[in-house]
């Protein structure tokens, strides 16, 4: 029996058209008719969200989140979109903490709950039943070109955007390398193809003083196979032996989609370009990653004091969101921290970089504010 969601997605012109060009037969390569990958595709992205149960779940996971102090700004962006528009929330990926994070910082302030678009390595176990039944979170098979599975996400995320909110990560998963990745224009062509008028866009970016995921994160660098997320989160367990950071949301204000031409490839990479350069732009600078910016194998504290101090010149003037005001700040702030971390090592008046990878990973975090105007990402 169809629920009146699957009934809707049905219903939809673009999965009629895609039913009706394969009713002729199966499609080559394939051991089934359009109709039963489609069902099939429905199945898996049918989720439910029960919000009671939803803020219930900050209390286990309390152990995780006591270990980092959420800092949201200009939350009252969401406050006011969600008042009169449907939203659809833009960030770029850190951590599979931002799944935590970023939702609460939206509940914290009495904003109504979205959905959450996440990669299918999160549904295995117990976490993928909480993820399909609890928090509303819709499984993404990224870089899937089957276009029975395509037509059929569009237009079921076109469907929930009726009764809900979306929040994604256009970078379509987290960064490997550090830095802020090109977006991929799937699910924000979706979304804008949704037919709301009331739509608009928030960028949303996240930023840690230390991401959990760090080390394992650096030494992988590309991605080029899907781990189980069980094998991920007993690494990650093993570098949150004392880990402690701060949680940067920071909401921009809304891009309205009104005048867009959804139906052009054009318009709608540009206004990808325009919801990058915004999460760019309020990616908040925090001082482990000036100091990796400005850390050399090995200097001086007074020059690594100096060459903070440049570079904050430098960003200020690029008008970018500053977590830190001096080098002598940034020091006191980071050294510490990184040298527990295993990054850089105090030796004698000097520091010195103990993992060069890693350093590395911090400093591509504020690339991208830093890069020549005009550079292509």
């Amino acid at each position: 029996m169809l629920d009146d969601v699957a009934q809707a997605v049905l219903a939809r012109e673009e999965v009629v058209r895609y039913l009706g060009a394969g009713a002729a037969g199966v499609e080559r390569g394939g051991a089934d008719s359009p109709r039963d990958r489609v069902y099939g595709y429905l199945e898996e992205l049918r989720t439910t969200q029960r919000y009671p149960i939803y803020r219930a779940l900050q209390h286990p996971l309390y152990p995780i989140l006591r270990k980092i102090e959420k800092k949201p700004e200009h939350v009252h962006h969401a406050v006011a979109a969600t008042r009169s528009h449907r939203v659809v929330y833009a960030s770029n990926h850190k951590s599979h903490i931002d799944y935590l994070v970023e939702p609460l910082a939206l509940d914290d302030n009495g904003v109504r709950p979205p959905l959450i678009a996440a990669g299918i390595n999160l549904f295995g176990g117990p976490l993928g039943l909480i993820h399909k039944h609890v928090t509303s979170a819709i499984p993404i098979r990224r870089n899937m070109r089957d276009p029975a599975y395509l037509v059929t996400l569009k237009a079921y995320v076109a469907e929930m955007l009726r009764k809900h909110d979306l929040f994604f990560y256009p970078e379509g998963g987290r960064s490997y390398s550090g830095e802020l990745k090109p977006i991929k224009t799937g699910l924000l062509h979706a979304a804008l193809e949704s037919e709301r008028s009331d739509l608009t866009v928030i960028p949303v970016a996240i930023a840690y003083d230390l991401v959990l995921e760090d080390h394992i994160l650096a030494h992988q660098q590309v991605k080029r196979r899907q781990r189980p997320f069980t094998r991920e989160l007993a690494e990650m367990v093993r570098y949150a032996v004392g880990y402690r950071s701060r949680a940067f949301t920071t909401f921009g204000s809304p891009l309205p989609v009104s005048g867009l031409d959804v139906h052009s490839r054009t318009d709608v990479l540009e206004f990808s370009r325009l919801v990058r350069a915004r999460i760019g732009a309020l990616y908040k600078v925090l001082p482990p990653a000036i100091v990796a910016a400005a850390m050399r194998p090995s200097i001086t504290r007074r020059d690594l004091e100096s060459r903070i101090d440049h570079l904050l010149e430098e960003l200020a003037a690029r008008h970018a969101n500053l977590g830190v005001s001096s080098g002598k700040q940034a020091i006191e702030e980071a050294a510490d921290a990184l040298e527990t971390r295993g990054i850089i090592v105090a030796e004698r008046g000097r520091f010195r970089v103990r993992e060069r990878t890693v350093l590395r990973y911090y400093a591509r975090t504020i690339e991208h504010l830093l890069a020549t105007p005009g550079r292509t990402h």
